[in-house]
């Protein structure tokens, strides 16, 4: 059995992105050097690649990415699996597809920054833009949110122009996938999983905090969990 915590960063390394330098260090960082990550891109998945060693995934931000239906299936296998989960930014937008044409039989549910024409535009351009943006976000109470944060209120930072289409906010509603945060507008800013160790998706992207953010250590907290259970397991 693999000695440390394996997380996979699901999606494209992108050099230009600050993201994708910040979310390695700040797991490594919450755990006190004891996390492992490997990228894991999106096109690998369709092919195929195996997510079964890891301890944790991540998507990370940074759409489009090179595969669409690898994103979606990795986030499938996440949620099925009950491997814990965390997406942020676009992260967020693909756990919802994922879950709508998965859970909620919305087959053609899709982010119309990829697919304008979509028949069912899930993911839509926001009302206003919220790239660099700082702003007040509500946890829900008994969240994993609530809980990481030991808070009902937090500042978190954006880096994104493209959320849920508010016209499908009661079919999301509707069954195991819980709001965990709004922002002042009330409008959805971070998702869970009922009934899963740990499927937190979240607009805001806590890895460009100036602060550590809780929310990664307790992801991080949920990944050493589960490599304690596969490792009870092999033995």
């Amino acid at each position: 059995m693999h000695s440390a915590i394996r997380v996979g960063l699901l999606g494209e390394f992108n050099q230009q992105q600050k993201a994708h330098h910040a979310i390695p260090k700040l797991l490594a960082a919450a755990s006190e050097g004891g996390v492992e990550t490997t990228w894991v891109s999106t096109d690998s998945v369709e092919k195929g690649a195996s997510l079964a060693e890891f301890d944790g995934l991540w998507c990370v931000p940074g759409m489009p990415y090179r595969s669409a239906e690898g994103a979606i299936s990795a986030i499938r296998f996440a949620r099925t699996s009950h491997l814990p989960f965390l997406g942020t930014s676009a992260g967020f937008q693909y756990a919802l597809i994922e879950y709508a044409r998965h859970v909620l039989g919305l087959a053609e549910a899709d982010h119309q920054k990829s697919n304008p024409r979509a028949a069912i535009p899930l993911i839509v351009p926001l009302g206003l833009g919220l790239a660099g943006v700082k702003a007040r976000v509500r946890f829900m109470a008994g969240t994993h949110l609530r809980n990481a944060y030991r808070a009902a209120e937090s500042t978190e930072v954006y880096h994104c122009s493209f959320g849920l289409n508010g016209r499908y906010r009661r079919l999301i509603e509707s069954g195991p996938l819980c709001v965990s945060a709004v922002d002042d507008q009330d409008e959805i800013r971070a998702i869970e999983m009922d009934g899963h160790p740990f499927f937190v998706a979240t607009l805001f992207q806590p890895e460009m905090a100036a602060t550590p953010s809780p929310l990664v250590a307790a992801f991080v907290a949920a990944c050493r969990r589960q490599h304690r259970t596969l490792a009870q397991v092999a033995s």
